[in-house]
């Protein structure tokens, strides 16, 4: 019985083009089902060869003791994610403030996880004590040497900050995550409301995580819990989307559209003549969808073209070729029949929104809070416009904690006067957050029309 899961790709598109046309869009959705044999709905069994580890990053500076409760809650969540890891996982746990330093094993390496190891760890972390400042390139560097040399494995990180990366400057931090591109995944958290959203998502997408807030210190075991689970449901590493174009043709971008937006275009790495890969993280049995457009040169009538061959690949042993896991064509075919070209994929055309949607609560919140609120409350508008149409009720409820929605097909709201930080900053975060269609079926709308 294998232990891998199995995958698929599937890739849905409107081929047809007009007889100048030369962008070709397609949704390629890839799916990784529980390993042949294993009982359905069940997570990914790991391979007994495949090296895990996991570093946990506990914010120390001086504001994590106002109020109290927020350090012992962290405290207590870095306990809860410790109990979660398996048998047999190498892992260890810093402590950041305007440096980083170990608390769990004394000093850097990682230790393998057993009954002993999680005590001793949990007796190290009851010792913990906030003071200094929040240089958090300080501790992805560290992080980074204690997941070693190796590139194998699964490597995951979790970071906790309450606030802003006051102690080392941009430049800096953007160095440690450029050494640290595709070393290991990285989800980030922000705790209480004094952080900032655009620093941890910076993060959180160079390191492909995720970025939340837990508005309440109460609320860090139970994410915790989940991270770590989802971590160790993981069983392939360094899963890659290995794109290959035409000469003639040039890829204008992939983006990951599902379970939320991020634009993976700068993260090529070549892979060959015409190839380039884009690096996709660990995987378990799950599924995600991406957006891939191509440009190609307008052919004929009648004339079928494959604009791009995508395969999913992982690397192979030393010396060997990439292990290809599955792979799907996006074609082209031109063709003078307007009702075939100006048909526009259903599948492509919600998530095209919903990248929209991302952008317009994103530039809306930054205008409100530079105090442009004629562009705020367009953009915010136009966001309540775009969840309602992709069906994305989460992303509605918490836009109208922000705006009052005076007429939904237009989107015309006004902007609250009051409204509670944590809740802005929520929807600030899971702005990216996305959901499928409302029908997961291929139909069609001609452009212009909706």
């Amino acid at each position: 019985m294998s232990e891998q899961p199995q995958f698929t790709v599937k890739i849905d598109q409107n081929k047809f083009l007009p007889e100048d046309g030369r962008e070709v869009h397609a949704i390629v959705s890839v799916e990784a089902t529980a390993a042949e044999g294993a009982a359905a709905g069940a997570v990914a069994a790991v391979p007994s060869s495949t090296r895990a580890s996991e570093v946990i990053i506990i914010d120390t500076s001086g504001s994590m003791s106002y109020p109290d409760t927020k350090l012992r809650a962290a405290v207590a969540a870095a306990k809860v994610a410790i109990d979660t890891l398996r048998d047999g996982v190498e892992f260890a746990v810093i402590s950041g403030s305007n440096t980083a330093e170990m608390v769990f094993p004394a000093r850097p390496g990682l230790v393998a996880a057993s009954p002993q190891s999680r005590e001793q760890a949990k007796i190290a972390l009851n010792k913990l004590k906030a003071s200094g400042g929040t240089a958090i390139g300080s501790w992805l560097r560290l992080a980074d040497e204690l997941f070693g040399q190796d590139q194998g494995g699964l490597r995951h990180a979790i970071l906790l900050t309450d606030g802003k990366n006051q102690h080392e400057t941009a430049e800096e931090l953007d160095a440690v995550l450029f050494r640290c591109d595709g070393r290991f995944v990285c989800d980030c958290r922000g705790v209480g409301t004094d952080w900032e959203v655009a620093e941890l998502r910076k993060i959180a997408s160079a390191l492909l995580g995720s970025v939340d807030i837990v508005a309440d210190p109460a609320g860090l075991e139970a994410d915790f819990r989940a991270m770590t689970e989802a971590a160790m449901g993981k069983s392939v590493a360094d899963v890659a989307l290995r794109v290959w174009t035409p000469q003639t043709a040039s890829l204008r971008f992939v983006k990951q559209v599902l379970p939320s937006v991020e634009d993976l275009t700068g993260k090529r790495v070549e892979a060959g003549p015409q190839a380039g890969d884009y690096p996709l993280g660990a995987w378990g049995a799950e599924s995600r969808d991406y957006h891939v457009c191509v440009e190609v040169p307008p052919g004929d009538v009648g004339k079928e073209l494959r604009a791009a061959w995508v395969k999913l690949v992982v690397p192979g042993a030393p010396g060997e070729e990439a292990q290809v896991l599955a792979s799907g064509n996006v074609l082209a075919q031109w063709t003078d029949d307007e009702a075939r070209s100006t048909r526009i994929n259903a599948r492509v055309a919600h998530y095209t929104g919903q990248a929209e949607l991302a952008a317009a609560i994103q530039e809306g919140l930054q205008a409100r809070k530079d105090g442009d609120l004629d562009t705020a409350t367009a953009r915010l508008g136009r966001a309540v416009v775009l969840a309602n149409e992709a069906g994305n009720d989460e992303i509605t409820s918490m836009l109208r904690r922000v705006v009052d929605v005076v007429d939904l097909e237009s989107g015309t709201v006004r902007l609250k006067r009051n409204v509670d930080k944590a809740h802005e900053m929520e929807l600030d975060t899971r702005s990216s957050k996305t959901v499928r269609t409302r029908k997961d079926e291929t139909v069609t709308t001609r452009r212009g029309e909706g």
